[in-house]
């Protein structure tokens, strides 16, 4: 991903009651991250108040959004920020979204497909890569399966790269 697009934080899934609070499904670093922005969408949706919904997702309400059919007109919608705003990683860190759309390759230089998802199941981050043929497959985003990667390609170790 180049890394002057904007980075999506969360996803508007519905309304929640009827005053134009919505429901977000995370997708960061969770609430705390979500409330170090004011304004999202270049300044679309201001952020007023958020909590968590005590099932991993969080209740938001935007300054714009005043009612329940505003709030269900929001389904569906991303919220974005500028990647500038975001902070500075530290070595071996990474954004999901940096990871989205790379290209994995076997140590040995071999393609093995583009990686199309990232997930936390609990343990830590796995990598989802799809192959030219569609079909997928899922290797754990630690140094035993990753050897390393960059803006351009993630090197997957070949005691995994034969999934």
């Amino acid at each position: 991903m180049p890394h002057d697009e904007p980075v999506t934080l969360a996803a508007i899934s519905g309304a929640h009651g009827v005053t134009g609070e919505v429901r977000l499904k995370l997708f960061g670093e969770g609430i705390a991250a979500l409330k170090q922005h004011k304004t999202f969408n270049d300044g679309s949706l201001t952020l007023k108040k958020i909590r968590p919904d005590n099932k991993g997702g969080a209740i938001a309400r935007f300054v714009e959004v005043t009612d329940r059919s505003a709030a269900e007109a929001l389904r569906s919608t991303v919220l974005t920020i500028p990647r500038e705003t975001l902070p500075e990683l530290d070595e071996g860190e990474y954004y999901h979204s940096d990871l989205l759309g790379l290209a994995a390759i076997s140590e040995a230089g071999d393609p093995l497909g583009t990686i199309c998802a990232v997930d936390n199941f609990g343990a830590q981050d796995v990598i989802e890569i799809e192959r030219p043929n569609g079909k997928k497959f899922m290797i754990p985003m630690t140094k035993q399966a990753v050897l390393e990667w960059d803006d351009k390609r993630l090197v997957v170790s070949k005691d995994f790269a034969d999934i």
